[in-house]
């Protein structure tokens, strides 16, 4: 007895699951319905039909639903109708994918345009969302920090120019001898000169023959000439003297 309890939940719960799942389509609604007047194929364009769906004819007594095949639905033909529905609202029911054809019996009545083409899928369809076109990012401007700096060819800075250095004259100081290097005279350069008279020739010897350069005079030779003068120039003024 609980087994039995426990299937028909099972069974209810499949049932609702099912009519929530499932999707009923009024046919011509929400503008018009199953008549002459309504566009029926523009109606069905805009529907999406699912297995498990239905479709609820609703109509007035002098139309009636018939469903037939392809051929019999493009030349509106009654007799070989598949099913025949009337009383003024006709439910089908989608179970199975696959297009199926209604039309209306009455005569004239479906060449005027009540027909239905229904397609029945399996699963709706995955609808990509639109592509939106790739965003193209402005070209930025380098930033002063990023360009490059570029120095002019000819200008040179003050730190890079090649110091020229005047070539200097000489000062006063360098070009005068210091103490330290000036020449040393000689203590005889230093002392003042005497006058002498010029030797006779009784006193000159030649100690050289001519052809041969004169010698240097020695210290004594220096010494006998001076003394020798020194008389000479005393005679001489005693003789200016007298006179």
């Amino acid at each position: 007895m609980a087994m039995v309890r426990i299937l028909m939940s099972l069974a209810t719960i499949a049932i609702l699951f099912g009519s929530t799942m499932a999707a009923n389509h009024t046919v011509g609604a929400p503008k018009g319905r199953w008549d002459q007047s309504t566009d029926l194929t523009t109606w069905a364009a805009s529907e999406t039909f699912l297995v498990g769906d239905s479709l609820i004819f609703v109509y007035t007594p002098n139309h009636d639903v018939l469903e037939v095949r392809k051929a019999d639905y493009d030349s509106c033909q009654t007799t070989n109708a598949i099913s025949t529905n009337g009383g003024g609202m006709t439910i089908i029911s989608l179970s199975s994918t696959g297009k199926r054809y209604f039309i209306c019996g009455t005569g004239g009545h479906c060449a005027s345009g009540m027909k239905l083409e229904v397609n029945t899928l399996a699963t709706a369809p995955v609808v990509p969302p639109p592509s939106s076109p790739p965003v193209k990012s402005p070209v930025s401007a380098p930033s002063p920090k990023i360009a490059p700096k570029i120095s002019p060819v000819l200008a040179l800075s003050p730190k890079n120019a090649p110091k020229i250095s005047p070539v200097s004259a000489p000062s006063p100081k360098s070009l005068a001898p210091s103490p330290k290097n000036a020449p040393k005279s000689s203590p005889a350069a230093s002392s003042p000169e005497i006058p002498s008279l010029p030797p006779s020739s009784s006193d000159f010897v030649p100690t050289s023959s001519p052809s041969s350069s004169p010698s240097v005079p020695s210290s004594a030779d220096k010494i006998s000439v001076i003394a020798s003068s020194t008389v000479g120039f005393g005679l001489v003024t005693m003789m200016l003297f007298f006179m």
